[in-house]
């Protein structure tokens, strides 16, 4: 892992300096890369304390890969490489001259990647692995099996990036509704827990998959409806999903309310580095989600909708209790419950990492009420989850164009004191926030704008502040007509 020393220079007082490291994964995807190039070049944060020399934001020379994804950032963005694996001329003379971090660059190079008709395009096959990787490190594989796979995959899935669906698709069809199956034919201890495992190990991509699904209404050409439309009644709950319950409650609720008053999720009303009132947050949703939900659409005048959150609802736990007390107890907890307690707690956990730092000013603001992260758990993982606030403008945005759209408004980002982050995932964003370790945080800002003049005692009170409950008067006063609904 390389590191970047940044330093600033805090105006009208020339002696003193904030100095902080960026430490650059080499397990970005290329998209996050060229996202992270740009911003340390627009907000001049190359200047390192070797005296102004080029700082290692233009690759990772020094990186080494680990983990799962096997080829540092630098080797897989080195070049675009064509049929025979070398360098695009004339992009790689771009990309070696000076406009190499300008926004035209960035925003031409991303939407490249994502443009079938370029060739530069790569679909995303595998959440682990990138295309360019593959192809340079086992071409007879990339030449004989892969390509195949991709040609025909673009013609199942719906976008032609989103090849690693159909990946996972398959993936949960050969492993986890075969081994439910036989923990309900002959169930063992060691398989019990080793599928509860497996299972906790998708759930993150496969949330974030039916995060696309539903906002998209499906992952799979037209032609294929029908799977589209059945597989989540069983993949679902084997992930702990109950039945539509992640498409009322987010698409028709939560980005209704956009954490506003009447949100179910909201944190407004929480003081939000308090591990009691996590807790509380928490223990709501696990408890009465099943309650609040439907009462919320009959409050709304949404009557048929609320119906059929109670019908699926219950009709889930009806299923889940009947599989529980008449077919195989043990079976159930390890297949069905255990996975229902993990991601409930887990939607909430991510949540509240999400949305916890919500600006005094203007909570109603989606560029001042959630957060960007550029990080690998997020982003290479889980289908750029990281860019929030740029789903939260826009809910219908394909997942592969939240990079693009955050360097296009970049300017507003800032404008609006929008909070960027690196190297850390939502779920390490609840932590240090409840640990109140506010110097962690700052460490892994991202400046923009005016955030660039602040030092780090500056940013971690900032973020501080951002973490207060708010009053019903402040909620009246900032929301207006909505806090009255």
């Amino acid at each position: 892992m390389s590191t970047i020393t940044l330093e600033h220079e805090v105006p009208g007082e020339s002696t003193r300096t904030m100095a902080s490291e960026l430490h650059l994964d080499p397990n970005l995807t290329p998209q996050d890369y060229l996202v992270l190039r740009n911003l340390t070049q627009s907000t001049t944060l190359e200047k390192t304390a070797n005296g102004g020399q080029k700082s290692q934001s233009n690759g990772y020379s020094n990186g080494n890969a680990n983990g799962h994804t096997k080829a540092p950032v630098q080797r897989q963005m080195n070049g675009y490489a064509n049929g025979n694996g070398q360098l695009n001329r004339i992009r790689a003379e771009k990309e070696n001259g000076p406009e190499q971090n300008s926004d035209e660059f960035t925003i031409e190079t991303l939407q490249s990647l994502s443009n079938p008709s370029s060739e530069n395009f790569e679909p995303t096959v595998t959440v682990t692995w990138d295309v360019r990787y593959i192809k340079a490190e086992y071409p007879v594989f990339y030449q004989n099996f892969l390509q195949p796979y991709i040609k025909w995959a673009r013609s199942v899935v719906r976008v032609d990036t989103d090849v690693v669906m159909l990946t996972h698709l398959l993936l949960y069809l050969t492993t986890s509704i075969p081994s439910a199956w036989m923990l309900y034919y002959h169930f063992t201890w060691v398989h019990g827990v080793l599928h509860w495992l497996m299972q906790s190990w998708y759930v993150g991509t496969y949330t974030l998959m039916m995060h696309q699904h539903i906002h998209m209404r499906g992952i799979l050409a037209k032609k294929y409806f029908w799977i589209d439309y059945a597989f989540p009644y069983i993949t679902d709950p084997l992930m702990g999903h109950t039945w539509n319950s992640y498409f009322f409650h987010h698409v028709k609720h939560h980005h209704v309310e956009g954490n506003g008053p009447d949100d179910l999720s909201s944190t407004l009303r929480y003081q939000r580095d308090s591990v009691p009132d996590f807790l509380h947050y928490v223990g709501r949703f696990f408890f009465f989600v099943w309650l609040d939900l439907p009462i919320y659409f009959f409050r709304k005048g949404k009557n048929g909708m609320a119906c059929k959150v109670i019908f699926f609802e219950l009709g889930n736990y009806a299923t889940l209790f009947f599989l529980f007390r008449y077919i195989n107890t043990r079976a159930t907890v390890f297949v069905f419950l255990l996975p229902l307690l993990v991601i409930r707690i887990g939607l909430m956990v991510g949540n509240w990492g999400q949305h916890a730092l919500v600006d005094d000013i203007d909570p109603n603001s989606d560029f001042r009420s959630s957060i960007t992260l550029v990080d690998v758990a997020s982003n290479r993982f889980c289908y750029n989850d990281g860019y929030h606030t740029s789903h939260h403008l826009n809910p219908l945005r394909h997942w592969r164009e939240h990079p693009v759209s955050f360097i296009k408004q970049k300017k507003t980002y800032a404008k609006e004191q929008a909070l960027v982050f690196t190297n850390i995932d939502y779920v390490m964003m609840t932590i240090k926030i409840l640990q109140k370790d506010y110097a962690y945080l700052a460490k892994c800002m991202v400046p923009i704008g005016d955030q660039g003049s602040m030092s780090l005692e500056e940013r971690a009170a900032m973020l501080r502040r951002k973490t207060r409950r708010f009053s019903e008067q402040e909620i009246a006063a900032k929301f207006g007509k909505r806090a009255q609904q």
